[in-house]
Order: structure tokens, then C-alpha cells, then sequence
């Protein structure tokens, strides 16, 4: 990739004019937009994966010969794309997609998908298996169905009124075992992989808020504030780590931005990330050396997950707005590569160059 005086040459999402960069000290980088015809691409992650039930990984502990069943009888909702949590981004997805642009070429087609899977029975199965195995996709597929309850909610489609109702008792199960489990949780966990308990609570508290349910937003402001409120000096220089596809201190940092008034947020942050607040603050992507590699494409989920943080950091803090550049630099260099025949990451990042994308514009506005 070659430079040419300051500026920086990066994947091109629309037509661009002067209006559509944002300047740095450095360098000028494009702005990256979800278009229509960018969501036909992505759209395409899902509708390609959702109904496919091989290659699986169950996650799945055996208690006895008869829990020997293929995935699609297992999970007869979220069987496709990989693994269970997978599906579940394949589905939020669809439903995101569908939401912010009706007009969506395979619109039909996806609707059926999403009918077809998120049928009442297909859901109970599910909630059997959920009373079964308390711990299973704990917290992060939790999130993430809590995530696809929130979009079908503020969602105004008659279809989403149908898939709402029929999730609601998978949707009720796993916010009694956000409750329940919550106040056992001594210590958070700080990992940049799917246990991360800040992005663990980090959709659960949009549903909670979304839907005004006391109970899990209570539940979820004690363990924050246990957990969080007195860190300081994160140390992101120390991130990331190999395999890693979120960001430990900026996870927390998007998190506590949902449950602190402004003031004493802006006092918190100061001392918890407060290098970011220097605008000539650096902050590279993630870099990734095979994309074949399923653990090493991790890293590109990575950059969207960074970019849809910084991007809820920086909403309406003047003096953070640099850091939506940073957040730019970071979707521009994973978005080009997002589909392919070799490329191990199809079925989940998709999502997460989706939420990024919604997230970078709607923070902008």
C-alpha cells in the first residue's frame, strides 16, 4: 500500500468527496458508510450460513449417550454458521439489515430464513436445552441473543412482532440467568475473548434499558460498579493479545458510558484511558497474517469491536472526537477483506462489521 504525502490511501465504501474524510494531524482517512448495497454484501454472510449445520462445534458437554444429536436437532433455531452463538450473530444480522433497509435484495428470502428458524417450537427446543445446561454460552452467547431481542423490539414490522413473541421465553430464560448468575461473579473477567464479562453486560444493558426491565438493568449497574468504578490506568498498550476480538479496557470504557452521567463519566474515563484524550493519540489496528487461519482472522473482529467502542466513547465529547478517526482506521483496514471463498471468519464477523458500521454512523448524527 503506498503513501502519498499525508495521506493515507484506504478502502473506498462510497463515492467520496472532501465531506466524506476525516482529517487528522497525519493523515486524511475515509469515512466508512453502511450502504444499501454494502448490505446486500454482508447480508449475504448470513443467508449463506445460518441454514448450514456442518461444520459444527457444539461447545457441548455430555451427560449421557442420549445428548449424542446432531446440531440441528440440538438447536433446531441457531444450528447453522458454526456455533450457537454464531448463528445467533447470523440472525441479528438479518434482522438488522432488514430493519435499516427495507429495500434489501434478498429481503424475502431472509424473512423466510428467519421465520423458518425462529419458530415457536424451534425456540422451546432451545429453552429445554438452556434449562439443561446452566452455564452454556455464558455470557457472551447470552448477550448476543439479548442483542437480536433488542433489534426485533424496536423493529416496527409486523414479521418482528411474530419472531419477538416467539423468542420471549428464550429472551425471559437468559435474562433470569443474567440475574441469577451476576451477584456470584466475584471478579470480572478481563479477557479479549468471549467470556469478556464488560461486553458480556454490554448488550444486556441496551436490552435492559431498551425494554426498561429494572430488574437486569439493577443487576447488571451493581456488577459494573463493583467491578469497574474504581479501575484506573487500564494498560491498552498491553492489547491485543494473539487471538483476541475484543479490547479489554475499551469493552469496559463503552460499557460504563451507558451507566454514568456525563460528568462523572468524562471524570472516569480521565483516569482510566487517559492517554486517549491526547488528539495526536495512536492506536493501530490489529493486524492480521492469514486470514485462512480462524484464530488469527480473530483479530479483525477485533478492529470492529474497537471501532464500535470508540465510537460510543467519543458520542457528544467534543474534546474525544478524534478518536472517530482512529475508529475509521480500524474498519478500513478489515472491511475490504470481509468476504471470500478462504476467508475463516464469514460466519461470524459479518455481525461485527454490521454493528460497527451502524454504530460509527449513528454516533456521528
Amino acid at each position: 500500500m503506498k503513501k502519498i504525502g499525508v495521506l493515507l490511501l484506504v478502502f473506498v465504501l462510497n463515492c467520496t468527496n472532501n465531506n466524506n474524510r476525516l482529517p487528522t494531524s497525519e493523515q486524511t482517512i475515509e469515512i466508512p458508510e453502511l450502504t444499501l448495497a454494502q448490505a446486500n454484501k454482508l447480508a449475504t454472510l448470513p443467508i449463506d450460513c445460518i441454514a448450514v449445520e456442518y461444520p459444527n462445534k457444539l461447545g457441548q458437554t455430555l451427560k449421557d449417550s442420549t445428548q449424542l444429536q446432531s446440531p440441528k436437532v440440538l438447536h433446531p433455531a441457531f444450528y447453522g454458521c458454526f456455533d450457537w452463538h454464531s448463528s445467533v450473530h447470523g440472525h441479528w444480522s438479518l434482522v438488522k439489515l432488514l430493519k435499516d433497509f427495507p429495500q434489501l435484495e434478498h429481503a424475502e428470502m431472509s424473512k423466510q430464513l428467519l421465520r423458518k428458524n425462529m419458530s415457536k417450537e424451534n425456540i422451546a427446543a432451545e429453552v429445554a436445552y438452556f434449562h439443561d445446561d446452566n452455564t452454556y454460552e455464558r455470557t457472551y452467547g447470552w448477550t448476543w441473543l439479548l442483542k437480536l431481542a433488542t433489534e426485533l423490539h424496536t423493529w416496527n414490522d409486523p414479521l418482528a412482532r411474530e419472531l419477538e413473541n416467539n423468542l420471549q421465553p428464550l429472551t425471559a430464560l437468559i435474562v433470569s440467568k443474567y440475574i441469577e448468575f451476576l451477584p456470584k461473579l466475584h471478579y470480572p473477567i478481563r479477557v479479549g475473548t468471549h467470556t469478556n464479562t464488560a461486553f458480556g453486560l454490554y448488550f444486556a444493558l441496551e436490552y435492559a434499558q431498551t425494554t426498561q426491565h429494572e430488574g437486569l438493568e439493577n443487576a447488571i449497574m451493581q456488577t459494573a460498579n463493583k467491578f469497574y468504578r474504581n479501575d484506573v490506568n487500564c494498560p491498552i498498550s498491553w492489547e491485543p493479545s494473539g487471538y483476541d476480538f475484543l479490547s479489554p479496557c475499551l469493552e469496559e470504557a463503552a460499557l460504563m458510558k451507558g451507566l454514568l452521567d456525563k460528568k462523572y463519566y468524562l471524570k472516569w474515563l480521565k483516569t482510566f484511558l487517559p492517554e486517549i484524550f491526547n488528539k495526536a493519540y495512536v492506536f493501530e489496528p490489529g493486524i492480521v497474517s492469514d486470514r485462512k487461519d480462524g484464530h488469527l482472522v480473530h483479530l479483525d473482529g477485533l478492529n470492529f469491536s474497537r471501532a464500535w467502542c470508540l465510537s460510543v466513547i467519543a458520542d457528544d465529547v467534543e474534546e474525544l472526537n478524534h478518536l472517530r478517526a482512529v475508529a475509521a482506521k480500524h474498519i478500513n483496514y478489515s472491511l475490504p477483506n470481509l468476504i471470500g471463498d478462504s476467508y475463516e471468519g464469514g460466519h461470524w464477523l459479518g455481525s461485527f462489521a454490521i454493528h460497527a458500521l451502524s454504530t460509527f454512523n449513528s454516533e456521528k448524527k
